[in-house]
């Protein structure tokens, strides 16, 4: 293994469940094992499920234990047989703390452990609070896209495939999840129909949506309806939830095609027979094949080439490991088309 030097670590932890604020506190400066790296983190970002850990327990945890799974930074240690980073490269990577239970896998402190099939090094000109933004939205998104038991489309390609002829439907295009899920259904081949809030209609068209409508209009469910009478349809891409199940499922039965509908969210009634409603879980692409066709195959050069973008745009709440609880606050405060990310 390749050693960091050694520094101090300091980390946010999360003592028990429904705790706040989170406790600030030092930590140990991990050694990476197989197949893992050691990042000193420039900078976190703060996803829904961050809040929802904290504030509704939702998942079982090891407390006390590191929140976050959006980090960027410069890896500073390599495990046992890691090949494909060297100590001072600029990288993002989705941390799994949440699974593996253990708290060197956490985002929200100084250093992290990686595992190498979900980090994906950055371009020099790229910040590394641009591309923070992306790991967790990255990996949800391809879960709901290309994994066998979801839409299991075709990989993304650089450039992108040839045009399919047919078209995903991706609810809530500005969020996150969304914003990922149009660049990487078009780099796969496929048209993209979108919903978002009108002041984001020019955002979800620039990532590469055909069309887009408002999700608050009474008139969606019948635009969309109308929009996809021609088409044949990829799968349904659900990045919102409860308000969007009825409208997609109804899209995925009256049109032709692949009447699947992947959704971020759980606890959804029995879909129409016929249809498929499924969530997704971001996390599970670490354990398949998509970790590596995505973060090493497809996302190194897609950044470096400049054709997928990191979305949505960062908001920087804060500099420093104690300003990660008013991040996750600010982002449970409502926050749209935007990122909300701390700096280190």
């Amino acid at each position: 293994m390749t050693s960091a030097s050694n520094n101090n670590n300091t980390a946010a932890f999360l003592t028990e469940a429904k705790a706040h604020p989170f406790a600030v506190g030092p930590a140990p400066v991990w050694a990476p094992g197989a197949d893992e790296i050691l990042v000193k983190n420039e900078a976190v970002a703060v996803n829904p499920v961050d809040g929802n850990l904290q504030y509704v327990a939702f998942y079982p945890l090891n407390y006390p234990t590191v929140l976050g799974q959006d980090v960027a930074g410069v890896v500073v240690a390599i495990g046992p047989g890691v090949t494909r980073f060297r100590v001072g490269d600029r990288v993002i990577g989705h941390a799994t703390s949440m699974t593996s239970g253990r708290q060197q896998d956490g985002g929200f402190q100084l250093y992290t452990i990686l595992q190498t099939n979900m980090v994906c090094p950055i371009p020099v000109n790229m910040s590394f609070e641009t591309a923070v933004v992306l790991p967790l939205g990255l990996s949800t998104a391809t879960a709901g896209l290309f994994q066998k038991s979801f839409l299991n489309l075709p990989l993304p390609l650089v450039p992108a495939r040839q045009s399919t002829g047919e078209t995903l439907l991706v609810w809530g295009g500005a969020s996150s999840v969304g914003s990922n899920a149009i660049q990487l259904a078009i780099a796969a081949g496929y048209e993209v129909i979108t919903t978002a809030s009108p002041h984001n209609f020019d955002y979800v068209k620039k990532l590469g949506a055909s069309q887009v409508f408002d999700y608050n209009s009474p008139t969606v469910h019948e635009d969309l309806l109308s929009a996809f009478k021609s088409k044949t349809l990829a799968g349904v891409m659900d990045c919102i939830g409860a308000p969007a199940w009825d409208i997609c499922v109804d899209v995925a039965l009256k049109t032709s095609g692949n009447k699947f509908v992947a959704t971020t969210k759980r606890g959804f009634p029995d879909p129409p027979e016929g249809v498929t409603l499924q969530a997704v879980f971001g996390l599970t692409i670490k354990d398949d094949e998509m970790g590596k066709a995505i973060y090493e195959d497809f996302l190194p050069k897609a950044l470096e080439t400049g054709s997928y973008k990191p979305a949505p745009e960062p908001l920087v709440a804060g500099h420093g490991i104690e300003s990660v609880q008013a991040a996750v606050d600010l982002h449970r405060a409502g926050v749209s088309a935007q990122k909300v990310i701390v700096k280190l």
